[in-house]
């Protein structure tokens, strides 16, 4: 039996199985041919089996996230400093056209490979920079390198959807590598600024026909507004199993609209920040009954890891509950929000918009094995664990991953991921940089990484005082 045919237990956990009843135990999780068995105290595993102490850890499920831009963690932490319309010169307009196809697979390769370092077993690359077939070729080739779950979000951002949807190049990528193919899953990505003539109704209309979802970044202030989400709604389009990203700035009509709709929001709270789309909606969607999955958005500008996305998910979702408060000269006395929603969101509810919830984003029995373990017995942060859920969204981060399995195969282990070639990805990654700095000159690069500061204005202070 090789290494990945084997059974795999982990033994004497703190199990969050992240169920209907989001029961918690103290037990075990026995993974067979790939899918969770058994999950309760004092499991017999078969002869063979890996077996993981996770005394003294969390055990939960893998985690989803629903809007990644995998093509751009080449540049990681570039964009720092960025603002929205700097990020939109920077890729849409100027330098994003510089791409080859050889750099879309070393940023996918090396997104995908920290995705399953962070416990992020389903990740959607929401993949915008596919220029041609052969970009798009390469975003496949990368994460089919990787051990993990992805869904393809198919978009280009230098043309208009109408166009590269309808295009004989993008039917044949589709019938080579996406129908029948490996990955867990296909989506349309691209946007709807909201102009009458709704040029976009051609690419729904291959989304439709393929049976695919479309995901969109919905409600980015001054770009996509709740008149792109109206001529959807209009022409039919908002249909179950649409993603919308960001909405951080819509009206009550347009979350009514996704409610009624069957459609979920993808909430990137670290970009919806720090860019601008608006105030983290969390907030509203919770009033609208609407579906949450987390998502990091890019790492040309923040983290990867969704345990920074729960942290402050819930932490933004709290800011807001206080000002409101405030506003109306009230005291807040209790959360409405808690971490245990918040860990949903990161698993189950990831699981719930990719349509996958009967196969991923829990640990019960038939489900696929995918499972995480948080444990780090060299750092003072990681005992004692009271609340669980409080713990993974507060104190736990990336580097306290310390196993994770994707369908019955260990892909990290002892902290360490297992069987990467982080060499390769290193030189692929490397080899990108110096191309786009030499393309665009050492100037432009720098000055694309450090824009300039708007000019401030100190208010006068009257309360100067001297002896």
């Amino acid at each position: 039996m090789s290494e990945s045919d084997r059974p795999v237990i982990f033994k004497n956990g703190l199990v969050l199985t992240m169920d209907d009843a989001h029961t918690v135990l103290n037990g075990d999780v026995l993974i067979i041919d790939g899918k969770i068995a058994e999950v309760g105290p004092g499991l017999t595993a078969p002869e063979g089996a890996i077996e993981i102490d996770a005394t003294g850890g969390v055990v939960m499920p893998g985690m989803v996230d629903t809007h990644r831009h995998m093509w751009q963690t080449a540049m990681r932490g570039y964009g720092a400093d960025w603002t929205l319309t700097q990020y939109f010169v920077w890729y849409y307009l100027e330098s994003g056209k510089l791409f080859r196809p050889e750099d879309i697979y070393a940023g996918n390769l090396l997104g995908a490979l920290e995705a399953i370092d962070s416990g992020v077993t389903t990740t959607v690359d929401w993949s915008h920079g596919l220029q041609t077939a052969d970009h798009a070729d390469a975003a496949v080739d990368a994460l089919e390198a990787v051990p993990g779950r992805f869904v393809l979000a198919y978009g280009n951002i230098q043309q208009g959807p109408w166009e590269w949807s309808t295009s004989d190049a993008f039917q044949d990528f589709y019938r080579r590598r996406i129908d029948g193919g490996k990955l867990a899953g296909f989506q349309l990505a691209f946007d709807i600024p909201g102009d009458p003539a709704f040029q976009e109704k051609a690419a729904f209309e291959v989304a439709r026909d393929l049976g695919v979802p479309v995901t969109t970044h919905a409600g980015v202030w001054g770009v996509t507004t709740d008149d792109g989400l109206r001529l959807m709604y209009e022409n039919g389009f908002m249909t179950p199993g649409n993603v919308y990203v960001h909405a951080a700035s819509l009206s009550s009509d347009s979350y009514h609209r996704i409610a009624a709709t069957g459609g979920s929001v993808s909430v990137s709270t670290e970009s919806e920040q720090s860019a601008g789309q608006g105030y983290p909606p969390t907030w509203q969607l919770r009033k609208h009954d609407v579906p949450v999955s987390l998502s990091m958005d890019t790492s040309v500008w923040w983290s990867g890891d969704l345990f920074s996305a729960m942290r402050t998910t819930l932490s933004a979702d709290r800011v807001r509950e206080h000002m409101e408060a405030h506003g109306k000269k009230e005291t807040v006395t209790h959360h409405q929000l808690r971490a245990e929603q918040v860990v949903d969101w990161g698993t189950r509810g990831g699981a719930k918009a990719l349509g996958m919830d009967s196969s991923i984003g829990a640990l019960t029995p038939g489900r696929q094995g995918d499972v995480v373990l948080i444990k780090n017995e060299s750092s003072p942060a990681m005992f004692p664990v009271l609340n669980p859920y409080g713990h993974v969204v507060f104190q736990a981060q990336r580097g306290d991953v310390d196993t994770v399995v994707v369908g019955g195969k260990v892909v990290k282990r002892d902290g360490e991921l297992v069987d990467a070639d982080l060499t390769t990805a290193r030189a692929k990654v490397n080899a990108t940089i110096d191309y786009l700095r030499e393309t665009m000159g050492e100037d432009a690069w720098k000055r694309g990484m450090n824009p300039e500061i708007p000019e401030a204005r100190i208010l006068h202070n009257p309360y100067q005082y001297t002896k």
